[in-house]
């Protein structure tokens, strides 16, 4: 089968995370198919409360990563499947149905359209510890003009999830191009769909009109946002939980890219030191900047600074790599958990960008219902397993 070239310029054909959140949230959260539908199935029986849980003997005692996954606030059959899993909290993304239940208008951002985002996600079981959509923030990102009103949006979006208790907010520093993959139709094991990216193939695409930006002007214009936005987060105590360019390597379509290095992420730190001041720790981009990820988790969670992780895997280099089941990466993932455990980490962690499997829609590469399922229970088993070992 032939690849599909994916450009994020060109929302059409591009796989990007903007492009992701923004069907989710308009749409029906990312539920595909039919593939697991029985029409002739009974109905499921209530649920028992009234039966006794008994403790396992070796249940994990201390602080515990938290399950989560990421869709939009219609309630859809993927909440039930992903409750189902064993997930009670959500990663949340912007929707218009607060500006769609009257006529105010109202930006995603503002304080009555995340209330009802909340309200959505309560009345379906879930806690929402994270947003992962952000108010536009290129013109931030590239010092254009307008960027301070974009920053106003930003800190607005603070305060209102400060307000709402909504404790991480996940931003990035990936100016135009955001996540980029040049296939979504690689075969992975067993035949399943997943991207990958192959620098090379982008040789002779046009590059961006902003080719003059350096590393340094990126650098600037972040001391410049965190200056204005770390005091409204620390006043609202939010985290704010940088994500590492994807893929971390520079430049990318002629523009520069900074979140890239481990280096890079404590410069980020030190730049505006504050305790709201941190990281996603996404491990399919980190595991690319580092032969010892275990190690990197340890020193950044021995500052307190993974906020928020995305547990994934690759395989290659990031400058040609596919995506794999979280199972069958180049990532030792076991030792991965214990550095979680080790450092304390009783944070929101949610998979990411899952194969495509046998039966389901390849629509939104990387989010498909079935591979969702498939790694929520690989993590999740992990976390008992890992949490729960004896340790010295």
């Amino acid at each position: 089968m032939a690849t599909r070239f994916l450009e994020p310029m060109k929302p059409k054909r591009s796989v990007t995370r903007r492009t992701f959140l923004a069907a989710t949230g308009a749409a029906a959260s990312g539920l595909v198919g039919n593939s697991f539908h029985d029409a002739n199935a009974a109905p499921a029986a209530a649920p028992r409360d009234d039966l006794p849980t008994a403790r396992k003997e070796n249940a994990p005692s201390g602080p515990v990563m938290k399950l989560a996954e990421i869709f939009g606030p219609t309630e859809s059959r993927l909440w039930r499947l992903v409750k189902q899993c064993g997930a009670d909290h959500v990663v949340g993304t912007f929707s218009r149905m607060g500006a769609a239940a009257d006529s105010s208008n109202e930006k995603p951002w503002s304080y009555n359209s995340l209330a009802r985002l909340k309200k959505a996600y309560e009345d379906g079981g879930f806690e929402l510890a994270v947003i992962e959509s952000r108010p536009p923030t290129d013109k931030i990102k590239l010092a254009l003009p307008g960027r301070d009103e974009q920053i106003d949006d930003v800190c607005e979006l603070i305060r209102n999830m400060g307000k709402l208790h909504i404790p991480v907010w996940c931003y990035e520093w990936m100016p135009v191009n955001n996540w980029t993959r040049t296939s979504s139709e690689t075969r992975g094991r067993g035949g399943a769909l997943v991207t990958s990216f192959d620098l090379a193939q982008l040789k002779g695409e046009p590059i961006t009109q902003y080719e003059k930006v350096t590393e340094d002007d990126l650098w600037a214009n972040l001391k410049y946002f965190l200056e204005r936005v770390v005091p409204v987060a620390e006043t609202a105590r939010v985290k704010l939980a940088m994500h590492p360019d994807d893929p971390p390597l520079s430049p990318l379509r002629g523009l520069p890219r900074i979140m890239r290095s481990v280096e890079n992420y404590q410069r980020l730190l030190d730049l505006v030191p504050s305790e709201v001041n941190g990281i996603t720790l996404c491990q399919g981009n980190f595991t690319f900047m580092t032969p010892d990820l275990p190690a990197v988790i340890r020193k950044f969670g021995k500052q307190k600074k993974i906020f928020f992780v995305h547990f994934r895997d690759v395989r290659g280099t990031s400058e040609n790599f596919v995506e794999t089941f979280h199972d069958n990466g180049q990532t030792d993932m076991v030792a991965c958990m214990r550095a979680y455990r080790d450092i304390g980490f009783d944070g929101v962690c949610r998979p990411d960008h899952v194969p495509t499997m046998d039966g389901d829609s390849n629509e939104r590469p990387g989010y498909s219902t079935i591979g969702r399922l498939f790694a929520l229970g690989y993590i999740r088993g992990l976390v008992q397993s890992v949490y729960s070992e004896k340790t010295i």
